[in-house]
């Protein structure tokens, strides 16, 4: 089937609890963190440039700190617009807290938008392969900044991110694993959650972030 045949469901706040109340009825672990925590939030972000500057930001550091990061590259532009951060200079851009290499990132996909006529928001009604195919034409986005795109900005039901440390360590902790299980373990765990894995993803996001404000 393809993208233009095949009908496309997004997450939302009704079928997200709906999906977190079907999931904890299916996994023992899901229960907990329900019955403890309640459903987790819907997550969702705005399918644009500067969102996924944002997701570039995120890459392999702390929230908090891509967070900051982002909040300076706000201030400095205002609405952050691809036209806008290709105005910027390398310096302005380490003060803001882009490494050298993540400005790389997201000056290609500005220029992409700018110069070449890429367009994010063709890829509203497009599959989930084509999504990750358009996106991962990119230096710098690889599977879990695409996989965050899907679930997050396009609402995709059935994403499960790839190289999420924070993932695996809640599925570690839920399932009492004598260490984190690498992806192939990870999907192979959640195979059952389908075909609402962005929820299930979503929950263990809500458990590890839960029980860290616990600490």
């Amino acid at each position: 089937m393809n993208s233009s045949s095949a009908m496309i469901i997004k997450l939302n706040d009704f079928n997200l609890k709906e999906s977190a109340e079907w999931l904890a009825s299916q996994d023992k672990a899901l229960n907990k963190v329900l019955r403890t925590y309640g459903p987790p939030p819907l997550w969702d972000r705005t399918p644009t440039y500067s969102t996924l500057v944002h997701i570039i930001l995120e890459q392999q550091v702390s929230l908090s700190s891509a967070n900051a990061a982002f909040a300076r590259l706000s201030d400095a532009l205002g609405t952050v617009t691809p036209t806008a951060f290709l105005e910027l200079s390398d310096e302005s851009l380490k003060r803001i807290g882009f490494s050298k290499q993540k400005t790389n990132y997201a000056r290609g996909l500005a220029q992409a938008i700018v110069n070449d006529g890429f367009q994010l928001d063709a890829l509203e009604h497009k599959s989930e392969e084509e999504v990750k195919a358009a996106l991962m034409q990119f230096k710098g986005i690889g599977h879990w900044t695409a996989d965050i795109y899907l679930s997050e900005c396009l609402l995709r039901p059935d994403i499960l991110p790839k190289g999420d440390i924070a993932l695996f360590e809640a599925f570690k902790v839920l399932k009492g694993l004598a260490k984190r299980p690498d992806y192939e373990a990870f999907e192979k765990g959640t195979a059952h959650w389908r075909p609402w894995r962005s929820t299930g993803t979503r929950m263990l996001w809500h458990f590890y972030l839960c029980e860290r404000e616990r600490k």
